[in-house]
């Protein structure tokens, strides 16, 4: 499958990495580094050199707690680094928001893809996306992010999880955005506990069901911190874990602070799963 994110394409044969650019100072692992335009630009260059072939650009931090940021700040924050960024790299440019207004400007100005926390929940999202005409990632999350975190409760979250995505995939085509231009994420640490996260890690394939690229974002999260007792700064080894074992599972595109170390891992999976079980031995 081919992706067109605004005339730059990528080819899902194949898993690619998305480097996140948190242009924030209160987002959980790199928050405050890269407020300046400059030093996040520069930033999207290095990973952009390391392999990314997506840059994940975001104005307002969804951290457990964290607290909304208004459109007028999201854009004064975001929208240089994606100008710059679109008029120097050839990674396609995705803009990490929910909000409507946000998206449109954000495409206007160079990016590609739309990766949303809230799957276009926000009154007036899904008219906009509709507009843009970009490829948009429809992630799950029980809640908010102020209040995601206070006892999220399942059934089954596997189920639960994939039949939200797929009413918000419905909701989608209804309005007009073809199902091609539409990628799915469970969500991992958003509005769900360490246990929750652990079952759709472990049943992660079930999401092949719907047909649909799938992406994942567990770089440096809490579920590592509190299966391995380790601090931000010593997660990358577990995060690579995962990494390997979501595109094994069939996730297309991870979503990382480590870029350089989580494409290694992951095509190295890749390739080896492409030689297939039959070729003979050397």
């Amino acid at each position: 499958m081919i992706l067109n994110c605004a005339g730059k394409t990528l080819d899902l044969s194949h898993p690619h990495v998305m480097g996140i650019l948190n242009v924030t100072p209160d987002s959980f692992s790199d928050g405050g580094r890269y407020l300046e335009p400059a030093r996040a630009t520069a930033q999207a260059a290095a990973m952009a050199d390391e392999g990314a072939t997506i840059i994940d650009i975001g104005g307002e931090s969804t951290r457990p707690g964290a607290a909304p940021v208004d459109a007028d700040e999201q854009l004064r924050r975001i929208l240089p680094v994606i100008e710059a960024v679109h008029a120097s790299l050839p990674a396609v440019i995705s803009v990490d928001t929910s909000d409507p207004r946000v998206m449109s400007e954000a495409v206007a100005a160079g990016a590609g893809l739309i990766n949303d926390v809230r799957a276009l929940r926000v009154p007036g999202a899904v008219d906009a996306a509709v507009q843009c005409g970009v490829p948009v990632c429809l992630m799950h999350m029980q809640g908010e992010p102020s209040t995601m975190q206070d006892n999220p409760i399942y059934g089954d979250v596997v189920a639960e999880v994939r039949d939200a995505l797929e009413a918000r995939v419905q909701t989608c085509v209804t309005a007009g955005i073809a199902r091609t231009r539409l990628l799915i994420d469970p969500g991992f640490g958003f509005g769900k506990a360490l246990a929750h996260n652990m079952v759709l890690m472990r049943r992660l394939e079930a999401f092949q069901a719907l047909g649909l690229p799938l992406v994942v974002g567990l770089s440096r999260k809490s579920m590592i911190g509190q299966l391995r007792g380790v601090p931000m700064s010593e997660r990358l080894h577990a995060s690579l874990a995962l990494a390997v074992m979501a595109v094994m599972k069939g996730a297309v595109i991870v979503r990382t602070h480590d870029v350089k170390a989580t494409l290694d891992a992951v095509m190295t999976c890749h390739e080896i799963g492409r030689a297939g079980l039959n070729e003979p031995l050397e």
